[in-house]
């Protein structure tokens, strides 16, 4: 079985407190002794996890290139639970059952990882149901992602789709309304009503939407910029319309 990183604190501590199952090993820097630490040592104690303190060398060897462990880094088993179509299916008639208007976040081709665990940080944060992404030309939840993602990667579901105009087409017969964020469009995403059942779709890193996930749009929306600065980062564009979303549908509540 294939071994797999996730490490930081916030990262950690999400994995330690949703599914410490998957975890085999922790590896902690030696000498560091602070309350946040302690608190991860207390929860590998209760769930039996093998707890080994390393130098600072072993533990930036383990990650590589990758990023900044903050002296955490937990070994795990190969993830279990693969999140595709069908369990995208199983949670659009969960939601059904519960009455509760879909709420997704679709990326369409996001490939740097520090976006994507902004994104899934954001969407978490939202209370997004699930994020969906072509499982092509598009960042995967490696190391970095996952720490970026500040622990949402740990509880929140991505979804990786073969085909996402084909996704797009079954959320759309399922009743969701599909938005997508464009800068040419001419509605703004505060004229907007994103109060139903919801996907937000957000292009790529500098190209955006893709022709074909444009046209399964239900509406296009932008938003307003006043300065010169023609875009925003996806990931900073993300939260600005999930949140809108956020404050839209508390409101109707």
């Amino acid at each position: 079985m294939s071994e797999e990183l996730v490490y930081g604190l916030h990262a950690v501590q999400a994995l330690l407190k949703g599914s410490p199952q998957q975890v085999q090993q922790l590896l902690l820097l030696r000498g560091r002794r602070d309350q946040r630490l302690q608190k991860i040592i207390a929860q590998a104690e209760k769930n039996d996890i093998a707890v080994s303190f390393v130098d600072r060398r072993a533990l930036d060897d383990k990650v590589g290139d990758e990023g900044n462990h903050q002296g955490v880094v937990a070994v795990c088993a190969g993830r279990t639970r693969v999140y595709d179509e069908r369990y995208l299916q199983e949670l659009l008639e969960d939601l059904q059952q519960r009455q509760e208007a879909p709420f997704l976040l679709v990326l369409d081709g996001v490939t740097d990882p520090h976006n994507l665990g902004a994104c899934l940080r954001s969407a978490e944060a939202a209370g997004v149901h699930a994020v969906i992404a072509p499982k092509d030309k598009s960042a995967g939840l490696t190391p970095t992602a996952r720490k970026v993602a500040c622990g949402a990667a740990e509880v929140l579901p991505f979804v990786t789709v073969t085909n996402l105009a084909r996704s797009l087409q079954k959320l759309q017969q399922a009743g969701v309304w599909i938005f997508g964020a464009a800068g040419e469009a001419q509605q703004s995403v505060y004229e907007a009503q994103l109060t139903g059942p919801l996907a937000l779709v957000m292009g790529a890193e500098g190209s955006g939407l893709r022709r074909l996930t444009r046209e399964h749009c239900d509406h296009l929306l932008k938003i307003p910029m006043a300065g010169e600065v023609s875009s925003l980062n996806v990931s900073v564009a993300t939260g600005v319309c999930l949140f809108e979303a956020v404050r839209q549908r508390s409101s109707a509540t």
